[in-house]
């Protein structure tokens, strides 16, 4: 093993403990910085370039009939292959907490779609389920096996949020163990099968799980209920025959006792285990070599790096697997720093330089981030503020290679940055939420015409109130441009108010007061 810290030259602070890396074809990807981006980079999805012991990050691109992805934290992560030995394969992410705090339920799959010298485009596409949807969390693992030619996906473990019926005042937003239920999902149907099996009676949430064929193991992981960490080593074998899938879990000895660990493959059939806490204040500082060979597994302890000082005494770090045997570790930079929210970075290679060449993963890997959850029981992570020390002009400022977009064609239509009109006043200069509801997706709701194209609330002149009931509702929704067609709701055309002047006040009308003897004069001739 080798251990090389890299400098970053801008947006350090975009790494932060829950972030994911997913690797396409050599290119490792970051995802799920910590807040919103702003002028940073619109899809949340940032290529980390790593040159001479540099580390910078540009933007990644999304297609056009991509959604959108907000960035997430603490997400399950795994490679999907139309079999175990494909060439082309996508990310699923589950889960996750969004920005605000809040978890998510949705299921993503990222694909590349185009790759280009300067540039590398992704497509994202939001998938719905039916049956025993998993409810949403953070901290889980989700796996794909292989049986009798068909294949699924496996999520278990993770923590949500205190149910709302449950919560009081003084713990509002409690997290909890999500049961210990495990969730088969087909994707090629959209469906999703629960299954409670005897040997898994407790909740775990960042652990590690490592799948092969029809095979899972799931190692560690903390438990909140008990306040423990697993030393128990569970084996799910997953049959898949033409009628219901078989779902058997055994207990097998060796396991080991930590949460948050990092594994990566450096072989068809050989990983590291790394990192991790031993307990809420101890770090792990050993690794392990984990042998996968005819449905069994091998866990031997390994040869450790050489730690560096700052490594060895730091409270807490956090990372993820780069894929091909290296891994990104981050420790957090002295409080005497001029950015006080800094951090220092590692890369750990776990395989020789002999080794170190292009392999096809087989075995699929999900490895949670190496932090404990900060509202679990380490005080690590600081507060959720929704801000960069990041500025516009700070990405790629010195780099030969950066992408101009005067290169390539309009990008103003790329992944939910558009121009939905031809009075568009969005600017993805200085785009920020315009709406409360902006925290879970930009405001913006889809016109019916036609194919139908997104247009921003914004601009259209669409109330939050207004933008609530039609999403709620699921109404067609026709803008501007196309309010001929007559159908549905239709954008409320702004009212001109005309200005009248105001009234003026009556004037009251004078009297004339008469005595008593013109009084009686004025009757004698009336009656006369």
């Amino acid at each position: 093993m080798s251990l090389q810290m890299v400098s970053t030259i801008s947006n350090a602070s975009l790494l932060q403990p829950g972030f994911s890396l997913l690797n396409f074809d050599g290119h490792v990807f970051f995802f799920g910085q910590k807040g919103w981006p702003k002028r940073s980079c619109p899809t949340g999805v940032f290529l980390l370039d790593i040159k001479q012991n540099e580390l910078k990050m540009k933007p990644a691109f999304f297609s056009k009939d991509s959604c959108y992805l907000p960035p997430l934290r603490y997400p399950a992560l795994c490679v999907l292959r139309s079999d175990a030995r494909a060439d082309e394969y996508q990310y699923i992410i589950h889960g996750g907490k969004t920005p605000n705090n809040d978890l998510s339920d949705k299921i993503y799959f990222m694909s590349l779609v185009s790759k280009t010298n300067k540039k590398m485009t992704f497509q994202c596409i939001e998938k719905d389920l039916g049956g025993d949807v998993p409810e949403a969390r953070y901290g889980h693992t989700i796996n794909v096996v292989h049986s009798r030619g068909k294949s699924m996906s496996v999520l278990f473990g993770g923590r949500s949020y205190t149910p709302l019926a449950q919560r009081t005042t003084e713990k509002w937003n409690s997290v909890v163990d999500c049961l210990p239920s495990v969730f088969l999902i087909d994707f090629e149907f959209g469906c999703c099968t629960s299954y409670i099996l005897p040997e898994l009676q407790d909740g775990l949430s960042f652990h590690v799980s490592i799948a092969r064929d029809d095979t899972i193991y799931i190692l560690g992981g903390h438990s909140l209920q008990n306040n423990t960490r697993s030393p128990n080593l569970y084996k799910l074998k997953i049959d898949l025959p033409l009628g219901s899938p078989a779902v058997t879990c055994t207990i097998l000895p060796g396991g080991i006792s930590v949460s948050s660990a990092i594994v990566t493959q450096i072989s068809d059939t050989e990983f590291v285990l790394v990192g991790g806490y031993l307990s809420d204040n101890q770090k792990r500082l050993a690794c392990n070599t984990i042998v996968l060979e005819d449905s069994k597994i091998e866990i031997v302890e390994s040869a450790s790096p050489e730690w560096t000082p700052d490594i060895k005494h730091c409270r807490m770090w956090f990372g993820c697997d780069m894929g091909k045997g290296s891994v990104l570790l981050g420790i957090p930079g002295a409080t005497k720093q001029i950015i006080p929210d800094a951090n220092y970075f590692y890369i750990l290679r776990c395989k020789g330089a002999e080794e170190d060449k292009e392999e096809e993963l087989i075995t699929q890997i999900c490895s949670q981030t190496s932090s404990e959850d900060p509202g679990d029981s380490t005080p690590f992570e600081d507060s959720e503020e929704f801000c960069f020390s990041a500025e516009a002009n700070s990405f790629d400022a010195d780099d030969a290679d950066t992408y101009n977009e005067d290169d390539e064609d309009d990008e103003s239509e790329t992944g939910y940055w558009i121009t939905c009109c031809a009075s568009c006043s969005i600017d993805i200069n200085t785009w920020v939420p315009f709406y409360s509801t902006e925290l879970n997706k930009p405001a913006m709701i889809l016109c019916s015409s036609g194919a139908g194209h997104w247009v921003h609330a914004q601009c259209m002149d669409l109330s939050e109130t207004m933008l609530l009931h039609l999403s709620e509702a699921n109404i067609k929704y026709f803008c501007n441009k196309h309010i001929d067609l007559n159908k549905g709701l239709q954008t409320p055309q702004k009212v001109v108010c005309l200005k009248k002047p105001p009234m003026k006040p009556l004037r009251k009308k004078k009297t004339m007061k008469l005595s008593t003897s013109t009084k009686k004069s004025f009757l004698r001739r009336l009656f006369e």
